[in-house]
């Protein structure tokens, strides 16, 4: 079975002394309870492994249920230390307390139970870790699968990769589209947004957030404003409505309206949003067109491209900590800018031969940029960017 480089980073935090609480979180169905069971397939300590899936939300006193039995059970057999695994636990009501003062009590106490805590709910798991657990915990963040993973696990080619996206269940199914794509939209899609948000946050039209969720998804990689976006929906709403509702997406790994690059805050946050999915499968299963056609139509194929980089850049921002924007002056545009600290890096992305663009150019003239990258066939391929450590363009 293929093993995510996070593995190995939890494997050694837990082989440290007990100090933090450890945390895994990231979007639904990219593995993390796969990373825990090849985890206790790797460490020597005792373990208990327990999930809230099943649970009533208000029986918190679960927690203190399952705590209180791996305390006996490596007091009975008298072991130096204990790992505690708890999947989903945001679906239990003030979880975080509960944690807190079973952690603290063992911390006094002196005893070695050290915890993992899986969750993919990310609003109700930061809203804990920050209320109730600051100073107590380390976060490791999982993302959506890259095409490196995709390639090594399931040999997946970049084309592939750019249309059907990553996510590792569904990697069976791309030779049968209908199935690929009744298996995004409801095993994935449906339930991200059913549970991770209409669950988690009051709503007042969830018929609206479907239908921006689906129209962000068809217009990934272009720049539309929340106006247009209103005129297209059957449902009334309004532009702020929409930015709320956007940030509750963001939030969930699923879509993200890009903001205008500007040393102005004021127009970088008035700034009408390019559209990216977290996951390249959300542009493509919305589309009528399949791959085959997909890579037939040029036009069509440079956006499945465009949103295949972009959502490889989204997806890294959470792990390597920078900011990603877009720029555009008049009819000059850069696709994505990168921004970390004080280094910012330009970045054009095109299917096709391209040997110089006037949108690079002319941001060049009005920013300090570190580094430009031109992704063309002519000489750095889409297919190789995909493949490059992000984190090594601010070095």
């Amino acid at each position: 079975m293929y093993e995510r480089k996070d593995l190995s980073s939890l494997l050694k935090r837990l082989k440290e002394p007990r100090k933090f609480i450890q945390v895994l979180s990231g979007p639904r169905q990219i593995g993390k309870t796969t990373i825990a069971e090849q985890l206790i397939k790797k460490i020597s300590m005792p373990y208990s492994f327990f999930s809230a899936d099943g649970i009533p939300s208000a029986d918190s006193l679960w927690i203190n249920q399952i705590w209180e039995s791996a305390r006996l059970k490596m007091d009975s057999a008298n072991d130096k230390g204990y790992l505690l695994i708890i999947d989903e636990i945001q679906k239990i009501s003030n979880w975080s307390e509960y944690i807190k003062r079973n952690w603290d009590m063992d911390s006094r106490k002196g005893i070695n139970l050290k915890l993992l805590i899986l969750g993919s709910s990310n609003m109700l798991l930061n809203k804990g870790l920050t209320e109730s657990l600051t100073g107590r915990f380390e976060l490791i963040k999982l993302s959506h699968w890259s095409f490196t993973e995709m390639k090594n696990a399931f040999d997946f080619n970049a084309e592939e990769y750019a249309y059907f996206g990553g996510y590792p269940g569904a990697a069976c199914l791309i030779k049968n589209e209908k199935r690929w794509k009744d298996y995004i939209i409801n095993s994935i899609v449906e339930t991200t947004i059913s549970k991770d948000i209409l669950q988690t946050v009051h709503i007042q039209k969830p018929a609206l957030l479907k239908n921006l969720f689906e129209l962000s998804c068809k217009y990934a990689g272009e720049i539309l404003s929340y106006t247009k976006i209103l005129g297209q929906l059957n449902d009334a709403g309004n532009t702020t409505t929409l930015a709320h509702y956007q940030e509750l997406l963001d939030k969930s790994w699923m879509i993200k309206g890009l903001q205008k690059f500007s040393k102005s805050k004021v127009s970088t946050r008035s700034s009408i949003p390019k559209w990216l999915a977290y996951n390249t499968s959300f542009a493509s299963v919305y589309s009528q067109i399949g791959f085959k056609e997909t890579k037939k139509n040029p036009a069509l194929w440079g956006r499945r491209v465009e949103q295949a980089i972009g959502a490889y850049l989204l997806n890294q921002t959470h792990i390597c900590g920078f900011n990603l924007f877009y720029w555009r002056d008049g009819n000059k545009e850069v696709d994505f800018i990168l921004k970390k600290d004080n280094k910012i890096v330009a970045l054009e992305v095109k299917a096709s031969n391209l040997k110089f663009h006037k949108g690079l150019n002319e941001f060049n003239k009005k920013y300090k940029v570190d580094k430009n990258i031109l992704i063309s066939n002519e000489s750095f391929s889409w297919m190789d960017m995909l493949n490059i450590d992000i984190s090594k363009l601010f070095s």
